[in-house]
């Protein structure tokens, strides 16, 4: 993959080979040692849970509290659901929807709707979580999918679309056929395009216009600047990119030489990446920047691919300019 990564992009599949970072990803929200639900095949299923009359509604669950704040859930178990449902029960219509396949940071609350019980949830641990919903089980990708940032939302999933193809999970208490709920809080949600105050850039840089939603880049008839360049199209007013972040980005990137673009991901999805995975020159120019900027990076050869890549191909002593678009950032941890 592209984007000058110096290692590779994080997969946004729910499944990947040993060499895939996001492979060990948990399948649900993570959990702690003790409780956690196995990321991956348990060696021996667990015994699945006897038959319950499987509901359409939620008119067996009470939810209690506000936004923000740990929900009291009670519900009359052993209870089940017959579909993925999803009831918002704090709206925000005006807060940025969740797109498939898209990154997004939330608080949840889980119950299993066999015993009634907590199995996890992330209140107690005082930290938000943020991933790729192609890396969740199917019933929270569903539920989350359409829903707006800043509300809150009641998931059911059958256990078809949570932990029944990895054979329930022990260590949490699941067993294969069990109903599992989820209250979530959307904490944040990517954004679609840059949003801030627009900047004028210095003289004798790179243009960047936009055409059919897509910047694109002209390239100055004159030799390259030395040093690392990074100037800001437009300054977001969102978070920070920190050192350790995970980024979500569109970007377009081509060579100084012939202008010609090698990659983008304007038009299609974007690209999510730890921000050490990056060039150097990318490393250095996005930490710092706030969510919703779009910045413009003249990376000099030493800090890009001084040996040159194949693909996309770049030849040796190659200088390399990148349109980049900060929608989203998380902390590793």
């Amino acid at each position: 993959m592209g984007l000058g990564l110096s290692a590779v992009l994080l997969a946004l599949g729910a499944c990947g080979s040993d060499d895939d970072p996001a492979a060990s990803a948990s399948p649900a929200p993570s959990t702690s040692a003790s409780d956690t639900a196995s990321p991956s095949p348990s060696a021996s299923a667990t015994p699945s849970a006897a038959p319950v009359t499987a509901s359409k509604n939620f008119d067996a669950v009470k939810v209690e509290g506000a936004y923000g704040t740990s929900p009291k859930v009670t519900v009359k178990s052993p209870w089940a659901i017959d579909q993925t449902r999803a009831e918002v029960l704090q709206p925000n219509a005006k807060g940025a929807v969740v797109q498939p396949g898209s990154t997004v940071e939330v608080n949840y609350y889980g119950v299993n709707g066999r015993t009634g019980k907590k199995f996890d949830d992330s209140f107690s641990r005082g930290q938000s979580i943020a991933f790729p919903l192609d890396q969740v089980v199917p019933g929270f990708s569903k539920g989350l999918q359409g829903q707006h940032q800043g509300s809150r939302v009641l998931i059911a999933m059958p256990g078809s679309d949570g932990y029944d193809a990895s054979g329930g999970s022990p260590q949490a208490g699941i067993n294969v056929g069990d109903t599992l709920l989820f209250v979530v809080d959307i904490v944040e949600v990517p954004l679609t395009a840059p949003a801030g105050t627009t900047v004028a850039p210095k003289a004798g840089l790179p243009t960047v216009a936009e055409t059919d939603g897509k910047p694109v880049v002209t390239v100055p008839k004159t030799d390259p600047p030395k040093d690392l360049v990074v100037q800001p199209l437009i300054q977001g007013k969102g978070k920070a990119v920190g050192k350790a972040d995970s980024v979500t980005l569109n970007y377009t990137w081509v060579d100084w030489s012939s202008g010609q673009v090698l990659e983008q991901t304007y038009g299609a999805q974007p690209a999510t990446a730890s921000l050490a995975s990056l060039v150097p020159g990318l490393q250095k120019a996005l930490e710092g920047q706030k969510v919703g900027s779009r910045v413009l990076v003249v990376v000099p050869p030493e800090q890009g691919y001084p040996q040159g890549n194949a693909s996309p191909k770049v030849d040796p002593g190659e200088t390399l300019v990148f349109v980049v678009d900060v929608l989203f950032t998380s902390s590793a941890s």
